[in-house]
Order: C-alpha cells, then sequence, then structure tokens
C-alpha cells in the first residue's frame, strides 16, 4: 500500500487509526500497513546483539517468558520501579538476574523512528518476536509469532513472586504452576527445554550440588570451583544450563537422563517421580525434530496468555507506562519523545560492539 497525503495535505491511513487490540485475536500481520519493516528491524538487532554475547538470546527469551507467565503477555517485567512503584523487576525471582533491557530499549526506539505510524509497535511484541528470533539465531526453529498485544498499565510483584517457578521445586509443584495457567506436562517438559541455552547462578544451584542425590558425582565435584558451599561466597558466579550453552539443541534433556541437570526443578523432569515425564525427557533427548515440534506448539500457547486486564496502551519507552498517566491515555500514542537516559533499564548495554549494520542475513527464517 502506497502512503499518500490526504486532503488536509498530511498522512493518512486507517491502519495507523485502528483500534487498539485490547480484546482483538492476535494475528501474525498486525503490523503489515503500519510497521512493515518490524521484523526485519527485530531481527537485526537481537543478531546483534547475540553476536556481541551470546547469552543474550537466552536472556531475551527468559524475558518473554517471565512476561507472559506473570498476569499475561503485556510487557509488565520491563516496568521499572518508580516513585512509590515496585514491579515486577524487584521480586525475588527476576531481582538482579533479568537481563536485555537496554536491547529491548534500542529495537523499541528504532521501532519508533522507522514505524509508518510512529509507536505503533508494543514492548510485548517485541518480546516476543525477539524471543523467536533469539531461537532461531542460535540454532532452533524458526515459528510464525502472533502479535497485535497492548502493554500493560502497571506490573505486579506479588504475582511475579508467587507465579514464577522455582529452580527449587520438585515435580509436583512444577506440575502444579504449569496447569495453574492452564498448561499440561507435555507443556511443562518441552518449555524448560528452553534451558538448552543460558547459564543460572550460584545461588539457584548450590544446594543441588552439595545435597541432592540425584546427580553425577562428577558433575556435581566440577562445580564446586564455581559454587562453593559456602552460601555468603559466589552466589552471582554463574554455570551453563547445559554444555552447550549457545546452541538451542537436545544437550539439555541428554545431561538429564545422566543425572547432569543444573537446576533441581530440571532434573525433576527425569528423576521426580512421573514416569511419563521421564519418557518424554529420554525422546526428546533422541529426537530433535519432535523435540523443536512441541516446543512450538508450546511457546505459541505461551504468547497467547491473555493480560489480567483488558486496558493497555502501546508505550513509547518500554520501561515506564505513558503521560500522561491512565486512564487518559489509553492504546496508541504516536508520537514519542525521547526518554531521559535515566528512565533506560540497567543491563548489558550493546554500545560496545560495533555499529548496527543496516540490514543482515535473514538466518533460518523461510
Amino acid at each position: 500500500m502506497v502512503v499518500v497525503p490526504s486532503s488536509s495535505g498530511q498522512l493518512h491511513h486507517d491502519f495507523c487509526n485502528n483500534t487498539p487490540n485490547s480484546l482483538g485475536k492476535l494475528t501474525p500481520n498486525y503490523y503489515k500497513f503500519s510497521c512493515p519493516n518490524v521484523f526485519t528491524t527485530v531481527r537485526r538487532i537481537v543478531e546483534q546483539a547475540i553476536k556481541c554475547e551470546p547469552r543474550m538470546g537466552a536472556s531475551l527469551l527468559r524475558l518473554h517468558f517471565h512476561d507472559c507467565w506473570v498476569n499475561g503477555c503485556d510487557g509488565s517485567d520491563l516496568l521499572i520501579d518508580i516513585g512509590n512503584f515496585i514491579g515486577e523487576q524487584s521480586a525475588i525471582p527476576n531481582k538482579n538476574s533479568l537481563r536485555g533491557f537496554d536491547v529491548v530499549a534500542q529495537i523499541k526506539a528504532e521501532l519508533n523512528s522507522v514505524c509508518r505510524c510512529g509507536n505503533v509497535v508494543s514492548c510485548a511484541d517485541i518480546l516476543a518476536i525477539a524471543a523467536r528470533d533469539s531461537i532461531n539465531i542460535l540454532g532452533g526453529p524458526w515459528y510464525q509469532v502472533l502479535l497485535g498485544r497492548l502493554d500493560s498499565l502497571t506490573a505486579s510483584f506479588a504475582d511475579a513472586n508467587s507465579n514464577l517457578p522455582s529452580p527449587f521445586s520438585n515435580f509436583t509443584k512444577l506440575i502444579a504452576n504449569f496447569q495453574s495457567h492452564g498448561f499440561g506436562l507435555k507443556d511443562l517438559v518441552v518449555l524448560s527445554g528452553a534451558h538448552t541455552i543460558g547459564l543460572a547462578r550460584c545461588g539457584t544451584f548450590r544446594s543441588r550440588i552439595y545435597h541432592d542425590n540425584d546427580i553425577n558425582s562428577n558433575f556435581a565435584d566440577g562445580l564446586e570451583t564455581t559454587c562453593p558451599a559456602n552460601a555468603s561466597l559466589g552466589g552471582n558466579n554463574t554455570a551453563p544450563l547445559d554444555a552447550t550453552t549457545n546452541v538451542f539443541d537436545t544437550v539439555y534433556y541428554r545431561e538429564l537422563t545422566r543425572q547432569m541437570g543444573l537446576l533441581h526443578s530440571d532434573q525433576e523432569l527425569y528423576s521426580g517421580g512421573n514416569q511419563t515425564s521421564a519418557d518424554l525427557v529420554t525422546k526428546y533427548s533422541k529426537n530433535r525434530a519432535a523435540f523443536w515440534k512441541d516446543f512450538v506448539v508450546s511457546i505459541i500457547k505461551m504468547g497467547n496468555l491473555p493480560p489480567a486486564s483488558s486496558n493497555g496502551q502501546v508505550r513509547c519507552n518500554c520501561s515506564i507506562v505513558n503521560n500522561p498517566s491512565p486512564p487518559n491515555n489509553l492504546g496508541k500514542t504516536t508520537s514519542c519523545p525521547s526518554p531521559p537516559a535515566s528512565f533506560f533499564n540497567p543491563g548489558t548495554n550493546p554500545t560496545h560492539c560495533p555499529s548496527l549494520p543496516t540490514s543482515s542475513p535473514n538466518l533460518g527464517s523461510p
């Protein structure tokens, strides 16, 4: 579609005035006219961020999961604490561990500049696209992302603490957590396969390597230097979740069958007493195609988790709600001021990497 001036001399299109999709069905073509280059823009920035730091792929995928698992996919975990507001970033599962905020901010700023209609791509949709691209860039499957989410007007510290699964959970607690979100045993096992990429902090696996019985002794011994028994030491040291931490493969499952799961919660999928779960772990350890097929189904299902509230907006800056404050600014705000630098979230800043190219190969896309 060609953009032409309206009779008033201003650019006009119905697609720039579409009703926010708070209750609408998600669609892969939501930005077809309002921001046709959304996918290439996100892909290019994510590729460069992962090239600079391969761990960033896992960090972006984790942002998407932690967003959707707390009151639906609405970008709530991107909101910073400000004034009296304490959000999800300060919750125990997220504090000092969520990463990738600067990559998201970079994507958002560029989209606000290049999209035909200005600020139309929501932060929640950015997370969904960036997660898919991260998986694919690291060697995993490509899948079609459904779009049209709105960004939340708030975030819940309490719900983040109660909804996100713990690395110390046993199988019973893990399956109960997933069932409370409308997900089943296969979803639990296959989405846990996202731990085929990324790192974990010592504080999340110390008790496993020193106290669990279902752990390979050589594997545990090899982690003692990284994670000392003394709880006051090394809490933020990291170890890979599997041996090929920058490749989206099936090694994670293979290591579970050898009692080499880094987290207690991961090993529970194989050793926690549920035979169906253990059989799925064995299946995925030997069959990459089956893992990828089932993973795509479950992550799309996760990305469809609806927000707790039908009210939402498209944030100008992913880390703060738009100003003026809601409810006077619901939906779309096409013109956004440049945010103060202090509003950008802390995290890994990719500015030490080479300048982003204007284009890049669309690796892995059909």
